[in-house]
C-alpha cells in the first residue's frame, strides 16, 4: 500500500512555467503543497492503474469463476439472494 502521511519533507528544485507560478503566488497558493498534494494523488493513480494491469488475469479469472460457480459461501448469506450466487434467476 502506499502510505504518504507524516513522511518528513524534502527541498527539491522545480522548473515550472514562469507565468503559472506568478499567477499562483498572487493567488496566495501553497504551491508546495499544491505540488505534494498532486503528486501524490498521481502517483497513487498510477500505482493502482499498474496494479490493475498487472493482475488483470487474475481479476478476469477470478470474475470468470464467480459467474461460473457464483461468490464462494453464497449458499450462506441472508441477503441478496441470487445475486453472484451462480443461479441465473433474478
Amino acid at each position: 500500500m502506499l502510505h504518504f502521511e507524516n513522511a518528513p519533507k524534502k527541498a527539491t528544485n522545480l522548473s515550472l512555467n514562469s507565468r503559472v507560478l506568478e499567477a499562483a503566488r498572487e493567488m496566495g497558493i501553497n504551491i508546495s503543497q499544491t505540488v505534494d498534494t498532486l503528486l501524490a494523488e498521481e502517483v497513487k493513480r498510477l500505482y493502482w492503474e499498474k496494479w490493475n494491469e498487472d493482475n488483470k488475469g487474475a481479476i478476469d479469472a477470478y470474475n470468470q469463476r464467480v459467474e461460473a460457480h457464483g461468490l464462494p459461501l453464497a449458499k450462506y448469506r441472508t441477503w441478496g439472494k441470487g445475486l453472484g450466487d451462480g443461479s441465473k434467476g433474478g
